[in-house]
């Protein structure tokens, strides 16, 4: 059995370990924006879920917002106290699911078609809203489009820590960029948000509802099938039943110090290891990132990443969510599964995840009954 170390020194795990920025900003910045949420609160809470994640597992398993609930609340705002609750309802879930063996039933249950379909279109997901983070500065996002395909085929520089680099100096020197914050370095605690039922029913009615199938899907199932193709080598703890339950956990402890919902997630792993990481090294740095720009900056740590220029993020995005895509390997299957698998991958693209997993089983099911193998 091939035991890769826990910590690696390369530069590629500092370049991997900025590579899922694309997924995590936009969600973040809505967060602060329309709901008021705390930035000390969002960014200290990630870092220490990021820092738990790397230790446990000992990979560079990504910490994602959670999509569905955060586009619920963005839509229709609601309060922190609402959030505190959505996060303390899907802990409970995930952890249950966990603990009782349900999310290994269910994970058994899937076809191995389903688990790739959803692979295929949350990639493809992925790579378009790449895109349209890019389509405001088309010029500008396809120069660095352009300096991550000669990174990455190069293959011995940083390119996710290059291209944020150089992407945000030439932000601020054409102006398309947020300017340099002014920096107050200080204890910001994360403040203690405790909701009322009234807060938890309201959040349950609009986040955790259409939830709970996204993060079966992308952050437990497809993460863990993900995982195994990466790291085919050695045995690895990413399993489904691990995968719920640091999800259940992390949210449970953060939801009440201002924390935003969060998950695990396939294309995270995929953009980590894409630009570079291999080891634990990643989820460290960029939980330790996270953690100080909160605990020490606050406000001014959220100003400081705004200083990203959303070209910059669409490339990351696009770039891992291809390696995503591509990772579903479709041309192994045959003709029929091969059919099943696009039909998935295109309703995760035209509906979402949690649609093209309830399709998914009767498609399978009926492909193996109307079109046997000869």
């Amino acid at each position: 059995m091939y035991v890769r170390p826990r910590f690696g020194k390369s530069a590629g795990e500092i370049s991997g370990a900025l590579g899922d920025l694309g997924t995590f900003l936009p969600h973040i910045i809505g967060a602060i924006t329309v709901v008021g949420m705390a930035p000390a609160g969002i960014l200290t809470t990630f870092g220490l879920f990021y820092i738990f994640t790397g230790a446990f597992y000992g990979l560079p398993i990504a910490v994602q917002p959670m999509k569905a609930a955060s586009a619920a609340v963005l839509v229709e705002p609601v309060s922190p106290e609402v959030i505190a609750g959505v996060g303390l309802v899907l802990g409970l879930f995930f952890l249950v699911a966990a603990v009782t063996g349900l999310i290994d039933r269910l994970a058994r249950a899937i076809p191995e078609t389903v688990a790739a379909g959803l692979q295929l279109g949350l990639g493809l997901s992925l790579a378009m809203l790449g895109l349209s983070l890019m389509a405001d500065q088309p010029w500008f996002a396809a120069a660095m489009c352009a300096l991550a395909i000669v990174l990455l085929r190069g293959g011995r520089l940083p390119a996710a820590l290059i291209v944020l680099g150089v992407g945000t100096a030439a932000g601020q020197a054409f102006g398309i960029a947020e300017p340099f914050p002014d920096l107050k370095i200080g204890l910001h605690l994360p403040p203690l948000v405790i909701p009322d039922w009234a807060a938890i029913a309201t959040g349950i009615e609009h986040a955790v509802l259409p939830q709970i199938p996204l993060t079966l899907t992308n952050a437990i199932i497809v993460t863990a099938a993900v995982t195994r193709q990466l790291f085919p080598k050695e045995v690895v703890p990413v399993t489904e039943r691990n995968l719920s339950l640091t999800t259940g956990i992390g949210n449970l402890l953060a939801a009440p110090f201002g924390g935003y919902p969060m998950c695990h997630g396939a294309g995270g792993v995929a953009a980590h290891h894409r630009f570079g990481a291999r080891t634990a090294t990643a989820p460290l740095l960029i939980g330790l990132m996270f953690l100080a720009l909160g605990l020490f900056l606050g406000d001014g740590g959220y100003a400081l990443l705004r200083m990203v220029p959303d070209a910059v993020l669409g490339t990351l995005l696009l770039v891992s969510g291809l390696e995503l895509a591509l990772s579903s390997k479709p041309m192994r299957f045959d003709a029929r599964d091969r059919t099943v698998l696009t039909l998935v991958g295109v309703i995760c693209l035209l509906a979402n995840p949690a649609a093209a997993f309830v399709a998914g089983w009767p498609l399978a099911f009926t492909a193996r009954r109307l079109w046997p193998r000869r």
